[in-house]
């Protein structure tokens, strides 16, 4: 059990605290955290400081703990956390800090549709994607492959997706490392992952995990927003999901294996759900190997789900998603360790970057950026609750202080249980209908576990990553129709 937060957080600025790293004995940097006054409560109260100190423990971290305003309380490092080992000093990699549902993420779509346009078909284009894509605890889809099938989704991504025609060749250009991560060696995946994974590429899952019609609402910088290709009242679609049961499996295989292999490496953490080994060792490169499997699978099963709500946008629109001007604007990962290169004190070095709940942010001209991107900044897509708004912003330089890491969503206030407590006897579906927005969903209690005021306000939690400098306001997006879990 981690113990309670008892330190003192020291005002940096107006957007930073810092937990010092005298605060427990061990700390080998201090922690970070980025918030406001008004935010600060919520995040101390729920202990998640406590975590962000006790990920400063891990051999070879760089900089700081770091953890963005959507923190809460997580498996090991919470949710919202970012952890820089350096590899050659020793650094470790966690498994506690990627993530059960390795590469959860989020793809937005654009298109040539406008809400006066879609408004009147709203039902009716709602229950045909909750039709056409299977969601919910278990749910498993329409693409079924064989062992040596899964084994090139592993591997291949998103390409393999769009070799299979689930996909447009262009769609691959807007994923972050273009939709697959090398490195990835399907021989570390345990057998149960496998079976677990093969039946449900094409599918939502459930939790917080959905696909929604949005319409944009407000635009706060122009030219980025043309380089995305949006624009105000433009319908935008939105899909949240991740690598389901196959990245669960690996999570769970292989950080039950690193708290039996710490003793080997002379490694000691305050939290055993930290449990980590050298990036470098065998058992290192094996948990990469199979991470990367995951973050492969999560690229396809977000590639065929946009393949199927570009079916149905066609279908109740009469006309082809090419038509529909049906393009990505990008797709980023949440969940996920990176190795990428930064200036340390150390000089250029190697890092394990792990990003839980944190969303990659590059900044104008970074060399992995596309083309088309590389004036405006990586597209930085960070979804709200189902009942408010989400955003699209762009990477700063200024995020060179994270990794180049901004947040990830709103994070939650509330846990589900608390949640459904607190909204025992209310009818959620006609809240939101109330309010213009349709909703499906699977799973008696889902809407009760997502309500909105089980989140923080993801328009105060941007604004705490703008105000810091870590990502740039482009637009923002409110739903029209959500279809959850």
């Amino acid at each position: 059990m981690t113990r309670p937060f008892t330190g003192r957080l020291e005002k940096i600025d107006d957007y930073r605290w810092r937990i010092p790293a005298k605060y427990m004995e061990g700390m080998r940097v201090p922690g970070l955290i980025f918030s406001d006054e008004k935010m600060l409560k919520s995040i101390v109260k729920d202990n998640a400081p406590q975590q962000i100190a006790n990920a400063a423990h891990l051999p070879g971290i760089v900089r700081a703990s770091m953890a963005m305003p959507d923190i809460h309380w997580g498996y090991g490092l919470p949710i919202g956390g970012v952890a820089a080992t350096d590899i050659e000093a020793g650094g470790v990699i966690t498994p506690g800090a990627v993530g059960f549902d390795v590469n959860c993420g989020v793809r937005l779509i654009r298109t040539d549709l406008t809400a006066d346009v879609v408004r009147p078909h709203i039902k009716r284009l709602v229950d045909a994607l909750f039709a056409r894509v299977p969601t919910g605890v278990g749910s498993t889809g329409r693409i079924k492959v064989n062992f040596a099938e899964e084994k090139s989704i592993l591997v291949k991504g998103a390409g393999w997706a769009v070799e299979k025609g689930y996909g447009w060749k262009e769609d691959l250009e807007h994923c972050e490392a273009g939709g697959a991560i090398a490195g990835a060696d399907p021989s570390k995946v345990s057998e149960r992952a496998y079976e677990r994974g093969r039946r449900q590429p094409g599918t939502l899952g459930s939790g917080n995990h959905f696909l929604e019609v949005q319409v944009v609402d407000e635009v706060y910088r122009q030219d980025a927003a043309e380089a995305f290709g949006i624009r105000k009242g433009q319908i935008t679609v939105m899909i949240h999901t991740g690598s389901r049961g196959f990245g669960h499996q690996v999570c769970t295989d292989y950080a039950a294996r690193m708290v039996k292999l710490m003793s080997k490496f002379n490694i000691s953490i305050p939290d055993r759900q930290l449990a980590c080994v050298p990036v470098k060792s065998d058992e290192g490169k094996a948990y990469l190997g199979a991470m990367r499997c995951a973050a492969n699978y999560a690229w396809v099963n977000r590639q065929a789900i946009m393949h199927l709500a570009r079916e149905v946008f066609g279908e109740v629109f009469g006309e082809s998603a090419r038509s529909l001007g049906m393009a990505l604007v990008y797709d980023v990962a949440h969940n996920i360790a990176k190795i990428e290169r930064y200036d340390t004190d150390a000089g250029s070095r190697l890092l394990c970057v792990h990003r839980k709940g944190a969303t990659r942010a590059f900044p104008p001209g970074h060399e992995d950026l596309p083309e088309d991107y590389k004036e405006a900044g990586q597209p930085v897509i960070i979804p709200g609750d189902m009942g408010r708004c989400s955003y699209l912003l762009a990477g700063t330089r200024t995020a060179e202080e994270t990794f180049y890491s901004t947040c990830h969503g709103a994070g939650r206030l509330m846990s589900r249980t608390a949640a459904k407590k607190a909204t025992r006897g209310r009818a959620i579906a006609r809240e939101l209908a109330d309010r213009g927005i349709i909703v499906r969903y699977m799973g008696r209690e889902t809407l009760h576990e997502e309500v909105s005021e089980a989140y923080k306000d993801v328009s105060d939690v941007v604004d705490i990553v703008q105000g810091a400098g870590l990502s740039d306001k482009i637009a923002r997006m409110r739903p029209l129709g959500v279809i959850k879990g």
